[in-house]
Parts: C-alpha cells; structure tokens; sequence
C-alpha cells in the first residue's frame, strides 16, 4: 500500500474543470470538478482573497458525520473565507466520506484500496494548491478533522510538503473506526488490524516532524478516548501542542477560534 502511494505518477495533468465563480467582500470562490487518476470525479472549492500576494496556502479535509449537514467539504468554508481575508489560499476537498453512507457502503476487503486511492488524491490536491498563483510554499497547513486528520497524517508523512499541521479529533489506528462494521472476529479481525497497521496514522504522525502540529480534542467524544488521543499525541514528534475542549467529536467554536489564531501566527498571516 505504502509504495502505491508514494510512487503515484506526479506528471498526469490536472484536471481541475472550474463549473463557477463568486466574488463576496474582496473573497473570489471557485468551484471546481476534479478528475481524480482512478477514475471517479469529486467536489473541489478554491478560496482566495483577490488582493492579497505572496499567500500562504491551507488546505482542509474535512470530519465524516453521516448526520451532520457539513460532513464534506462544506464544513470549512466560513473558516476558510475568514483565513483567506488574512491572506491564505484555501482548497477544500471532497473525500470518499463525503458520501453520507460511504460507511456501509465499505467492507474490511475495501480499506486499503480506497485509502490508497484516497491518500493518492490528497497528494495530488497538494500538487494543485501549491501550483496556485502567487503561493509561498514555505507556508503551507493541511488541516484535517476525523478521518480529515488521519488520511493528512498519512499523505503529509509521504509527502513532506505541509509544514504545519492541525490534527482535529483524529484516532491513531484506522481499525478503531473500521471495525465498527461490518463486524469481524477472530483471525478475520487480527488479520486485518495486521494489515492496516502498515498505514495506521500512529506509525507514520512521528514522521511529520520538523513541522509543527496542533493536535485538538475533545473531552466527550466516543470515538477517541482520552487515552487515545494521549497515545497519538505522545509517538508525535516536536514541535507539538495538544489542547482539549469541552465538546463532542464535532468540537466547538472554542477550537475554530484557536485553529485560526494558531494558524494565523503559525503561517505569518496579517492580523487585520
């Protein structure tokens, strides 16, 4: 898995199909449709001020919440609009869970095809921000919330391009969430665990080091414990913060506030 996804063919040209265009307060949107090389398309949005030159660059990868309306790219546009009036370029992406049912939809057998696939076009969504006008590449975040934070560990780790990070509520083994369901037992469960355990975000988050990361997580959230996250904080190298919030899985307006503010002074943003 690991070589499919470090070796992908980084000449294929981009196939970014811009479909509209909105300009609100100095903030240009546009809406893109992205071929990805295996054969699907997917959602891309592109936020930028249009003043501002020599921008930093963020891109975002959103949380999976079958219920919740912002589970896909929609989550991160207001924060977006906001970094980019500070002077970041912005691109949020359609992932494999912005389908609300992609959970069932899936089965152990699918896992690491579709996360090779997936960590495949977060690494070519890079290739297509950095590529941008006027960006500084010295400069540049990948923020991820859920599975978000856990396919950006794994496609920074590759990669090496972002050089900060903002983890969001991430588990550090994919089998934590994936064996929710369909349900596995005995070898059938220990084999998988075995297999994934190659891309697990755990083994690979040591390897974003020297770039800084903010881990976020909260107090009340199911799906990662306090020891989990204490476990996935711990094997992280330094530069490294972990702050906590009293929320669900879905955080709070408390962590977008300090997302923001990190990353303004992380990515040297104007404070205006």
């Amino acid at each position: 898995m690991l070589t499919q996804m470090q070796n992908y063919d980084k000449d294929l040209p981009f196939i970014f199909r811009l479909i509209g265009k909105r300009s609100e307060d100095g903030i240009e949107s546009q809406l893109m449709v992205t071929s990805s090389p295996f054969g699907y398309r997917r959602m891309a949005e592109l936020i930028r001020s249009e003043r501002e030159t020599s921008c930093a660059a963020i891109l975002y990868a959103h949380w999976y919440e079958p219920e919740a309306p912002d589970s896909n790219r929609s989550q991160f546009v207001k924060e977006a609009r906001e970094m980019a009036k500070h002077g970041a370029v912005c691109l949020l992406i359609e992932t494999m869970w912005s389908d609300p049912d992609f959970f069932l939809k899936r089965s152990q057998e699918d896992d690491p095809q579709n996360s090779v696939q997936q960590v495949v076009d977060i690494r070519r969504a890079i290739d297509f921000l950095l590529a941008q006008p006027d960006i500084d590449p010295d400069r540049f975040a990948l923020v991820g919330h859920d599975f978000g934070g856990m396919y950006g560990v794994l496609a920074g780790s590759l990669d090496k391009r972002p050089t900060h990070y903002v983890i969001m509520a991430a588990t550090p083994r994919f089998p934590d969430w994936y064996l929710y369901a369909p349900k596995l037992e005995g070898e059938a469960r220990e084999g998988f665990i075995r297999q994934m355990a190659q891309i697990d975000p755990i083994s690979h988050v040591g390897n974003l080091s020297p770039a800084p990361i903010l881990f976020q997580f909260a107090t009340d959230d199911f799906h990662v414990p306090r020891d989990r996250a204490g476990e996935f904080f711990a094997v992280a190298g330094e530069p490294k913060e972990m702050r906590w919030y009293q929320a669900g899985h879905g955080l709070n307006d408390e962590a977008t506030q300090e997302r923001m503010a990190w990353l303004t002074n992380a990515l040297s943003l104007s404070k205006q």
